[in-house]
């Protein structure tokens, strides 16, 4: 038995010099819920070949045969500053095939990282088919009570229709079958996969299982900037059981040959547990993880609010004359960067197909200064200039498509991918592609000044690229995505102050491998500010409070609590200010000052605050909605009723027994209400108005003197 961990997260791993090793346990050390399983069904590790599948048939990629075949051959404890490293190897004689699974864990936090290395020691070659970065059949414990308790958690993701999150029995998917002929599995799992280049179209590559008594719930996420991903839950000899992939043939069509000699590396998964704290919990844990993973920035401290010229605005027609009026509102508004987005590089009226040089537009920008008049007029202002970017997108309109040589760019069967009516991608791993993007980034960095730069993406050219005769376009995908990473790192190793925001189509590629790099997320292109919230409020499921970009947007036709509604979308995350400020009244603009002062007031909080959800996660429809950050010391809660009764019940049980002060923050002028009940935990709150929002401040009343 290998029993290894910290003071917040234990494993326990059986040895069989008979079979292949299994984790048996995962949990707190002094957790008495999970009891290892001597008889958990799954190995460490699952791979498929194509000439070695699975023992048993189905949707499923578990139960491979040589995942059964892998023993162990060695093990190794590490530390690695805060972390602390184990590392397994297995292997097969029959195949030569090595496997090391390398488990990681910062210390004091409950989270699993968790990559698998295969090498071949053997002498031909083996067809890769699936790789495991996670198996874990050690979810629930014994007989079917726990089963029956456990819940799946998923989020869906959409354009305009981000995280939201479902939640539903597993036996909807791994029905109990006990009985007079009793079966183990059947052939089927739930099953949640990416396509294409998007990780997060369709559904964030994360998921979850809890238990709806004990509040025990585990929550993982794929670490995968690409849309080759999978992950599968259900249940095996009466306990369920979670397999984290990356791409796959089931899925994806990837196949990968893996040489005599050579390796192969899965891409990253994180998996996260609390005892009994709900998916609240988890998330929380997940969230200081993501903090402890990611690259070192300034702006995770400074947090500027963001001007963009986009949503509700100039939307994709951006001009002199109309931006420099655009350029004072937003500095008198308290903006301290601002973007001019889509558009300022098109002399033409299609701005779409005619990316890819990234030279600003004589016509949008006429006189001897051109764009750099406005950029001038920005800094002058105070402010950081930033420009929008699709690096990787090339429009067949643009001189590029034709100066890149064609293996530059994705191909398959011999011919370019165009996508999207008049797009071609480019490929990262081709030097000429990196050499043209980079000479785009040093210009606009490095001699224009350009401090922030909005990086999007929105097209999707499908199963991926194939590079030379034979390669699977899905491994031709991963090649690209881990060369697109390489390229962020490098590109912020030369430019280690410049901003960059992920966007794909709003939230199309909300995944921490791009987010462990990159500074801001854009949470969605929504322009409606009553189907808003849900996002919001879910966005930091998915992303730290201090990365998650939401629009607010005022717009001369808003009321007052319309108004007030917008701005308090984006108040516990990262301000992204738009809408028509230079034709708002007086009154709007009042209230828009108003907010982005309160954002500044309490934003040094954000990046130490943990989320939770006093009405539950958000659902897409519903009347009442919130989103709680707690720091020790204080608590800040944003509620937004969109319709149904005057008055919720909000749920904070990290405050139970305690007496709160609670300060109505933003709208100052509202003409809410509130009663805090310590013992139950909850807080009284009434919202006379539909649509309104209010950010309200809790904090611990203590006796003087103490």
């Amino acid at each position: 038995m290998i029993r290894w961990g910290h003071q917040a997260l234990e494993l326990e791993i059986a040895l069989d010099e008979h079979g292949p090793p299994r984790l048996v346990r995962i949990g707190a050390p002094d957790e008495k819920t999970t009891p290892p399983r001597p008889a958990a069904p799954l190995p460490l590790v699952e791979v498929t070949t194509a000439d070695l599948g699975r023992h048993w048939s189905g949707r499923h990629l578990v139960n491979t045969t040589l995942g059964t075949r892998l023993r162990h051959r060695a093990h190794r404890v590490t530390r690695d500053g805060a972390w602390h490293v184990l590392t397994v190897e297995l292997h097969d004689p029959g195949t030569g095939l090595t496997a090391e699974v390398v488990y990681r864990s910062p210390d004091g936090l409950p989270v699993l990282r968790s990559e698998v290395l295969l090498r071949n020691e053997g002498a031909r070659t083996l067809h890769l088919e699936s790789v495991g970065s996670l198996v874990a059949g050690c979810l629930t414990g014994d007989g079917p009570a726990e089963l029956d308790r456990a819940e799946l958690l998923w989020a869906e993701n959409d354009w305009c229709a981000e995280l939201r999150w479902q939640r539903g029995p597993l036996r909807m998917s791994s029905p109990d079958r006990g009985g007079r002929f009793p079966t183990t599995a059947g052939r089927s799992t739930h099953v949640v996969a990416g396509r294409g280049v998007w990780s997060s179209c369709g559904h964030l590559p994360m998921g979850g299982l809890t238990d709806r008594r004990s509040g025990r719930t585990l929550l993982w996420q794929i670490e995968h900037n690409g849309g080759g991903w999978r992950w599968e839950s259900g249940v095996r000899d009466d306990t369920a059981y979670v397999a984290l992939h990356g791409p796959t043939d089931a899925d994806h069509g990837w196949r990968h040959p893996l040489a005599p000699g050579a390796e192969f590396r899965t891409v990253p998964v994180a998996l996260a547990v609390s005892a009994d704290g709900g998916p609240a919990g988890a998330f929380a844990a997940l969230t200081r993880y993501r903090r402890a993973t990611r690259r070192p920035h300034p702006d995770h401290h400074r947090l500027p609010v963001v001007f963009n010229d986009y949503m509700n605005c100039l939307m994709g027609d951006p001009t002199t004359a109309k931006l420099l009026p655009l350029v004072d509102a937003a500095a008198e508004a308290g903006a301290e960067c601002f973007v001019i987005d889509a558009g300022w590089y098109d002399d033409g009226d299609n701005w779409w197909s005619s990316v890819g040089a990234w030279e600003p537009s004589a016509s949008r920008f006429p006189g001897p200064g051109g764009i750099h008049e406005v950029l001038d007029r920005i800094r002058e202002r105070g402010m950081t200039p930033g420009l929008w970017l699709e690096p990787e997108a090339v429009g067949v309109s643009s001189a590029v498509a034709d100066s890149l040589p064609p293996e530059a760019f994705f191909r398959r069967d011999g011919s370019r991918v165009e996508e999207g009516g008049g797009r071609y991608h480019l490929d990262l791993r081709h030097p000429a592609a990196r050499a043209h993007l980079d000479a785009v980034v040093d210009r606009l960095v490095g001699e224009w000044g350009v401090g922030y730069l909005k990086l999007d993406h929105n097209t999707d050219p499908g199963s991926g690229t194939s590079s030379h005769p034979g390669e699977a376009p899905a491994a031709g995908l991963l090649g690209h995505n881990r060369a697109q990473l390489d390229w962020l790192d490098d590109i912020l190793d030369r430019h280690p102050g410049l901003v960059l925001e992920n966007c794909a189509s709003g939230g199309m590629r909300m995944d921490h491998a791009l987010l462990s790099r990159l500074q801001l997320q854009s949470t969605s292109d929504q322009q409606d500010l009553l189907r808003y919230p849900p996002i919001a409020a879910a966005a930091p499921t998915a992303v730290t409070p201090e990365q998650g970009a939401v629009w607010a947007y005022p717009l001369p036709r808003h009321s007052l609590d319309e108004t007030a509604f917008t701005m308090a979308n984006a108040l516990l995350g990262r301000i992204h200010l738009s809408g028509r400020l230079t034709e708002l009244s007086a009154a709007q603009r009042e209230l828009v000052h108003e907010a982005v002062a309160v954002h500044k007031s309490l934003r040094a909080d954000l990046p130490h605050a943990l989320p939770a959800w006093p009405l539950g996660l958000p659902g897409w429809e519903d009347p009442w909605i919130a989103l709680a950050l707690h720091t020790p010391e204080t608590t800040y809660v944003t509620a937004w009723r969109r319709g149904g009764p005057a008055v919720a019940e909000l749920s904070l049980p990290h405050l139970a027994g305690a007496q709160v002060r609670v300060e109505q923050l933003y709208p100052a002028a509202d003409r809410a209400a509130t009663a805090w009940h310590p013992d139950s935990a909850e807080l009284a709150l009434t919202l006379p108005a539909a649509p309104s929002a209010i950010l309200l401040r809790l904090t611990r009343a203590y006796p003087e003197g103490s």
